[in-house]
C-alpha cells in the first residue's frame, strides 16, 4: 500500500535565496513549524537526525538516509520506522526556478510499507503547508 502528499508554493525570491534558508538547519527551531531540527551533515549517503512535529501530535524523531542533495534544487531522504518495509517515507524538498523570476518550492512524501493503511497523512500535509508558508515569508522578506 502507498500514500502520497504533494504541496507547493510560489515564492517571489531567487532559488539560491530559498536554498540558503532551507539548508540553514541550525535556524529551523526559530522558524520551522514542522521540521523542528535536522542534525548531521546533509549529504548523499549520510544518515541524519530529524525531528518533525505535525499539528496536534507529540512529534517523531527518525534517522533517514540522504539520497541526494543538488544545490539550489533538491534534497531527498528515506526514513523508516524500526526497519525498512514497515513504514517508509521518501521525502523530497524541491526548488524550481520559474521564468518570471519566482521560485516554486515543493515538498513531496511517498509513504509505503505494511502499516501505511493505518496512517492519516492529514496532519503531515498541514505541517508541509505551514513550513512552505514560513519559508515563503522568510525568503520574500530578504
Amino acid at each position: 500500500m502507498k500514500k502520497q502528499i504533494e504541496t507547493e508554493i510560489k515564492i517571489s525570491a531567487a532559488p539560491n535565496d530559498v536554498w540558503r534558508i532551507l539548508t540553514d538547519f541550525a535556524s529551523y527551531p526559530d522558524w520551522n513549524p514542522f521540521i523542528k531540527w535536522v542534525k548531521g551533515e546533509v549529504k548523499a549517503q549520510n544518515h541524519i537526525g530529524i525531528r518533525i512535529v505535525p499539528a496536534g501530535s507529540k512529534g517523531m524523531t527518525f534517522n533517514p538516509i540522504v539520497f541526494s542533495v543538488i544545490e539550489n534544487k533538491e534534497i531527498k531522504w528515506l526514513g523508516s520506522v524500526l526497519f525498512k518495509g514497515l513504514f517508509d517515507g521518501e521525502h523530497q524538498l524541491v526548488i524550481q526556478e520559474n521564468e518570471d523570476g519566482t521560485t516554486t518550492f515543493s515538498q513531496r512524501e511517498y509513504f509505503s510499507g505494511i502499516f501505511v493503511g493505518f496512517f492519516d497523512a492529514k496532519s503531515t500535509e498541514t505541517g508541509f503547508h505551514a513550513m512552505n508558508q514560513k519559508l515563503k515569508e522568510l525568503a520574500e522578506a530578504k
